[in-house]
């Protein structure tokens, strides 16, 4: 019986429902004229009166349910589409008001599926790009050590002089493939919140003083002039201030890295607003096109005009900014034109009194 009614759609289910009910009064209306209850009369009457509404109900049956078959076989083919991949169907809101609920339901599952899938193949181009921007920048140091060391073993190099620079840049290439990896170990650390946030009251002024102080020789030697405002009365933030100065490092870094030779560096704070103190780090280079800057801080994206080896940077620099900013629950961005350079900013709370 269970396979026979698993092997009928739910408007045969419920015809033969009526069927069955019908029958069942019929045959008490037997009964009851075999048991002298009712005449011959009454019985044919009744017969017929039966059979009439079975017969009205069943037409009214087959009416009603024909919205409530559509509405399932809408929901199974679309079950099937998205079994198959595809997310871009959604039902139309028909059938009874259960079944307009379970298709804004459907509809809302549909879509946020949709989203879930976009957000995964999203993560797996990253991570191709990933793999391949890591292999290459692991590559070209690997390969540049590899051909000096092989010159040095065959004995190529007589020259001192020659010997002598062949020997720095394998130093020079070791650092640079040691400071990746570094980088790397960094940001991984951080994206899975093994580092500790111990925060302290205080000043962006020291700090930002420091950071220009440690970047002294690459000003002097590009003749960029810096030029700093601190608002007085700043009130002190709230930081880990060897993280804070790391960010405005980087940012400093990639200033001086892009701002032409005689170029002018601003480094500005604002004064708090909603609780946070806004700093902004503007250079003169050569500005970054606007398509870009949403990818600037994803983990070794570079613009196509510092992907250059001779211009250094692994990548990383701004990523592990962003990650350091969020942390203390601030926010990092970008505002920039092609040929008016750029302006890179960030927020970090104002110490709670």
């Amino acid at each position: 019986m269970n396979r026979f009614m698993g092997s009928v759609g739910l408007r045969t289910y419920l015809l033969l429902t009526s069927l069955v009910s019908i029958a069942a009064i019929l045959i008490s209306l037997f009964v009851s004229y075999r048991k002298m209850f009712l005449t011959l009369d009454e019985l044919i009457w009744l017969t017929l009166v039966t059979v009439g509404a079975g017969i009205l109900s069943l037409i009214v049956h087959l009416i009603m349910t024909r919205p409530i078959e559509r509405a399932i076989d809408m929901i199974s083919k679309e079950s099937q589409q998205i079994a198959q991949g595809d997310f871009r169907g959604e039902l139309p809101l028909i059938g009874p008001v259960e079944f307009q609920a379970m298709a804004v339901h459907f509809n809302e599952m549909s879509r946020q599926l949709n989203e879930s899938f976009q957000q995964l193949r999203s993560s797996e181009a990253s991570r191709r790009e990933l793999v391949a921007n890591v292999s290459h920048d692991l590559r070209t140091p690997l390969a540049s050590i590899q051909s000096f060391v092989e010159a040095l073993q065959d004995d190529l190099i007589e020259d001192p002089d020659t010997y002598k620079r062949y020997l720095s840049t394998i130093r020079l290439e070791t650092q640079r493939l040691s400071g990746l990896i570094n980088d790397l170990f960094d940001l991984s650390r951080r994206e899975a919140g093994a580092e500790s946030f111990e925060p302290e009251a205080y000043h962006l002024d020291n700090l930002i003083v420091e950071t220009l102080q440690s970047h002294l020789l690459q000003i002097e030697d590009k003749g960029i002039e810096v030029e700093g405002h601190i608002p007085e009365g700043l009130p002190p933030v709230s930081i880990m201030p060897n993280e804070i100065k790391r960010v405005v490092s980087n940012l400093l870094h990639n200033a001086l890295r892009h701002s032409p030779e005689g170029g002018k560096i601003r480094i500005y704070a604002q004064m708090p607003k909603d609780g946070f103190v806004l700093v902004t780090v503007e250079d003169q280079g050569e500005g970054i096109a606007e398509e870009e800057q949403v990818r600037l801080f994803e983990r070794f994206y570079r613009t196509d005009h510092s992907r250059s080896r001779a211009s250094g940077g692994s990548g990383l620099g701004l990523a592990i900014t962003k990650s350091i900013v969020e942390i203390h629950g601030g926010q990092v961005g970008v505002s920039s034109q092609l040929g008016k350079g750029s302006e890179f900013w960030f927020t970090v709370p104002v110490v709670q009194r």
